[in-house]
């Protein structure tokens, strides 16, 4: 196939699209997260057909490309049951500090493609869960420049 021909399915300019960058951990998910990776794949789905439809051909190559990042991560997904009542930090937990100021702060610990920390949603491969996890009630973490303790977890 010739270079030119190629061009004609590649980015607005005819600049190759990126890859979306693979992380290099495990794609450890809840089952909410997977929900939503499964969601995500059947709306790029639905656009797909509609990009082919109108013959969108920047659309499409952007379309096409988020969907094999979308189908990788859903393909290698684990699934981490929630724990209940759980005696320290794991995957999946809601965990509350106390902060020196008296507010607390809550976050859950989830995958990746799941983080959102303005949400409370932070990736366990985060430098703040990496110090939650396995940590109990009453254990202290490195928070903001201050020393937080855990006051519960859920």
């Amino acid at each position: 196939m010739s270079r030119a021909f190629v061009k004609e399915l590649e980015g607005a300019d005819g600049d190759e699209l990126p890859e979306l960058a693979i992380s290099p951990h495990r794609n450890l998910v809840t089952a909410e997260g997977l929900a939503r990776i499964e969601a995500q794949t059947r709306r790029l789905e639905s656009e797909l057909v509609a990009a082919r439809v109108a013959g969108d051909r920047p659309t499409l190559a952007r379309i096409e490309r988020d969907l094999r990042y979308w189908a990788q991560r859903c393909g290698s997904a684990e699934v981490v049951p929630r724990v209940e009542r759980p005696d320290a930090v794991r995957f999946g937990c809601r965990v509350r500090l106390g902060m020196p100021d008296g507010e607390p702060v809550c976050f859950r610990i989830v995958g990746e493609d799941e983080s959102d920390p303005a949400h409370g949603l932070i990736s366990w491969v985060s430098p703040l869960a990496e110090s939650l996890l396995g940590a109990g009630i009453g254990d202290e973490v490195e928070f903001r420049g201050v020393r937080a303790e855990i006051l519960g977890i859920d």
